[in-house]
Parts: structure tokens; sequence; C-alpha cells
């Protein structure tokens, strides 16, 4: 699977483009550039309105496992 999505810090930070690899009704593999700066809490948004509230559960430089809170 290879969806878009854009995480979310606030309302009004920018959005960060992410790459969505896999996904669970549980959790996600998210890929972007770097994670550096990224919090252990923010929203995930999918196409359409769909927003999900995440956890990091682990990271590398350019990767997050995610749950779903």
């Amino acid at each position: 699977m290879l969806k878009s999505g854009k995480i979310a810090l606030s309302e009004k930070a920018p959005k960060i483009e992410c790459a969505i690899r896999n996904m669970s009704a549980t959790g996600a593999l998210l890929q972007i550039s770097s994670t550096y700066g990224i919090p252990a809490h923010f929203d995930l948004l999918l196409s359409g309105s769909e927003r999900r509230a995440c956890h990091v559960v682990w990271r590398t430089d350019t990767r997050l496992g995610v749950t779903f809170c």
C-alpha cells in the first residue's frame, strides 16, 4: 500500500507530507523526509476529511510506526 497523507502538529502549523506505507485498523507505518521534531502525538490527515489521532510507537530517521488513539 502506498497512500499519501499529512501530519498535522497543530491547526496553524504547516502540514507535513508523508507516505503511508501500510495501514491497519490499529495503526500505520509513515514515511517522511525526516522524523526530527515530530512529537509523540499528532493527527494524521487522510484523503477526504478523515483525521486519525496518532501516538508514535517507534521511529527511525525517515519512518514512524504509529497506533491510532
